[in-house]
């Protein structure tokens, strides 16, 4: 009896939406929202039209480059968090409690 393996081996589709970063305007979810709100304190505190365009223009830089950082690499602001949580100096010892 000839067994076709092309039946026996199952393929099973992983969809790119089931693994894949939640973005909003093309840029890291949190990073945009802060930026929108940064951008509306400064735009509406001042009640003034250049506070206004100020906070415009922060908010459209600020999405620029939160997009260009995103299309990098949609992880870039976690592995810049994880970056700084680590020590600056690892001593050469084989356990923390080493002499």
């Amino acid at each position: 009896m000839d067994i076709q393996w092309s039946r026996v081996v199952r393929t099973i589709v992983i969809h790119k939406s089931l693994n894949r970063k939640i973005l909003v305007m093309g840029g890291d979810r949190e990073l945009v929202m802060l930026s929108a709100l940064i951008a509306l304190v400064l735009g509406v505190g001042g009640m003034t039209i250049p506070s206004g365009l100020a906070g415009l223009t922060f908010w459209t830089i600020s999405l620029f480059i939160f997009q260009k950082m995103a299309k990098e690499d949609q992880q870039m602001f976690q592995i810049w968090l994880r970056h700084r949580k680590q020590q600056d100096y690892y001593p050469a010892r084989s356990t923390p409690w080493g002499r």
